[in-house]
């Protein structure tokens, strides 16, 4: 880490009144609190609404044809595109892995590539549902990212404050030695 940045987080770091490994750490339990309630409140609002299935059909469908055009809506198409590639392998991997999605749960063994290929081949025409809407909650969660990073890093210090210190503290205080009483 350059001098720069050590010194922008050290101004960071006093000018919060935390820590700055405390701040670091609440920044990443925030960062992962944020996508685990997005996963799952979009899930289950997908679900509800019965909408996983036709956004990923708006997924995939063509490019427009010039491809030498740059337009927004080209780069958020393609951008989804991948999310959407991504979060089918994420949702069979979790989906084998705990029996969620309409998965069978699998022991716990490393997995061949070769082996999910008759799974993915029924599953490439139609998407089940829950499948669907894990994907959708997968590639939404990826795309809010920009929303929840700063949030994040806006709660942090006063996440550091409330929760991540005194617990640390009463964790300290557990395995600190008190002095030997006398006689």
């Amino acid at each position: 880490m350059t001098g720069r940045y050590r010194d922008a987080l050290r101004a960071l770091s006093a000018r919060t009144g935390t820590a700055l490994p405390s701040l670091i750490f609440s920044f990443a339990v925030l960062h992962e609190v944020t996508a685990i309630a997005s996963l799952v409140g979009v899930f289950y609002g997908a679900r509800a609404l019965g909408v996983g299935d036709r956004l990923l059909h708006v997924a995939q469908t063509t490019l427009p044809s010039a491809p030498d055009q740059w337009s927004m809506e080209h780069w958020m198409r393609g951008q989804w595109k991948t999310w959407v590639a991504e979060g089918e392998k994420w949702a069979e991997k979790v989906g084998r892995r705990y029996g969620f999605f309409g998965y069978e749960k699998e022991p716990m063994m490393p997995v061949n590539p070769e082996d999910g290929t008759e799974a993915r081949a029924k599953m490439s025409g139609r998407i089940a549902g829950d499948v669907a809407n894990a994907i959708v909650a997968y590639g939404l969660t990826k795309a809010i990212a920009p929303i929840r990073i700063p949030l994040s890093m806006y709660l942090s210090p006063a996440f550091s404050r409330r929760v991540v210190d005194p617990v640390s503290r009463n964790i300290f205080r557990l395995f600190k030695r008190s002095p030997p009483r006398s006689s």
